[in-house]
């Protein structure tokens, strides 16, 4: 399928059907101790299978590199307790080589029928995704102010989706602004960044708000739920998107598994959207559900008190991606954009076009950190 064509399924004509993305991220990784890459390659080809049987038009992976992405300083997040990130960003590339992991799976989807898509976390993860053709982006909420990052998306023109968990109404703009500026094919996702988050918290309301100032961006949902419940609710809403983890088991090793939802769960899910696709009458039965009231919350985009304990880990600041002597003048290529911002020391990563064309004062080495002292116009 084609970027145009998979476009016109995220922004459907008035009535058209829900583009519904299984969430894979990472759960082909299943145990702490590290295995062959030809393991995982079956365990990501066993979910997609699950995938394709549950009945979502796409499947999508995590995709990492750790020498722009996260910077060798001892920092856990707090869903993913017992392992730092920057040993677990190792640890998930060298679980996925280009030839032995992502060509292969993502010939297996070809194979199979369904949309093959990953979210870069980083500007050289993105570029592994060109180069095995994938015809859609997805940004994480954690990345929607990485600048670095996003703007080789948007000038790819492939279209791009975009969540806004663990971020202010502020920075879902500024992000969507920075991207359409060259890409018109965004669609964004409202997003609870806890994991695992309560029906309860979803506060799908957001989507309405979303809808108003944001009017012709196509609007979704990403659930990090282990219930269905939102979900149903966001497609009575409206929603023209659903992304839901899904995973062959719970009791699995690996922090999203407790998150997801099972085959038969995500099957029950996709068939109940399918019917109220077919039936709008169906969609009564969960906007009159016991829990809508509290599902739906308040159209008020706030930050809730898990996503801010998550900004500073994932947010990302600006570092020297290569050494800089005195006096060089700053190119895109020359800037990474790393977590965590709250140990890196470097300016935020949506202040990048700002260091663009600007003259180092003093040598850098790769990894220092840019900020305002040291450049000059």
């Amino acid at each position: 399928m084609t970027s145009e064509q998979i476009w016109e399924k995220i922004n459907p004509p008035a009535g058209g059907g829900v583009f519904i993305i299984a969430e894979i991220g990472k759960n082909f990784i299943q145990s702490p101790e590290d295995r062959p890459v030809s393991e995982y390659l079956r365990n990501a080809k066993e979910l997609v299978d699950k995938a394709v049987w549950a009945g979502a038009d796409a499947i999508k992976f995590q995709t990492h590199t750790v020498e722009d992405e996260q910077l060798n300083i001892p920092i856990t997040s707090p869903h993913a307790k017992g392992i730092d990130r920057y040993t677990w960003v190792t640890r998930n590339e060298k679980a996925t080589p280009i030839d032995e992991f992502w060509k292969p799976i993502k010939a297996y989807c070809d194979e199979k029928g369904i949309i093959f898509f990953s979210t870069p976390f980083s500007r050289l993860s993105a570029r592994k995704l060109m180069e095995i053709g994938t015809p859609l982006w997805k940004i994480g909420s954690a990345d929607i102010l990485d600048f670095v990052c996003m703007d080789f998306l948007r000038n790819t023109s492939i279209p791009i989706i975009m969540s806004s968990g663990m971020s202010t109404l502020e920075e879902v703009e500024l992000g969507l602004n920075f991207l359409r500026e060259k890409n018109q094919r965004v669609a964004l996702m409202h997003c609870l960044s806890k994991y695992p988050g309560l029906p309860e918290e979803a506060n799908l309301a957001v989507m309405q708000l979303y809808r108003e100032k944001f009017p012709n961006i196509p609007i979704g949902f990403s659930e990090n739920s282990t219930g269905t419940e939102p979900s149903m609710i966001a497609v009575a809403l409206g929603a023209t998107m659903i992304e839901k983890h899904l995973t062959t088991r719970r009791d699995l090793w690996g922090a999203d598994h407790k998150t997801s939802s099972t085959p038969e769960e995500f099957k029950a899910m996709v068939d109940e959207i399918r019917t109220m696709e077919n039936n709008p009458q169906a969609k009564e039965k969960w906007l009159h559900h016991p829990k809508f009231k509290d599902i739906l919350g308040v159209k008020e985009k706030k930050l809730q008190s898990d996503e801010v304990i998550l900004r500073p880990i994932w947010r990302k600041s600006l570092m020297a991606g290569r050494d800089l002597p005195v006096g060089t003048q700053i190119k895109a290529e020359d800037i990474f954009a790393m977590r965590p911002y709250s140990l890196a020391g470097g300016l935020p990563s949506e202040k990048y076009e700002e260091v663009i064309g600007k003259k180092t004062t003093k040598d850098l080495k790769k990894y220092d950190p840019i900020t305002l002292e040291v450049l000059a116009e």
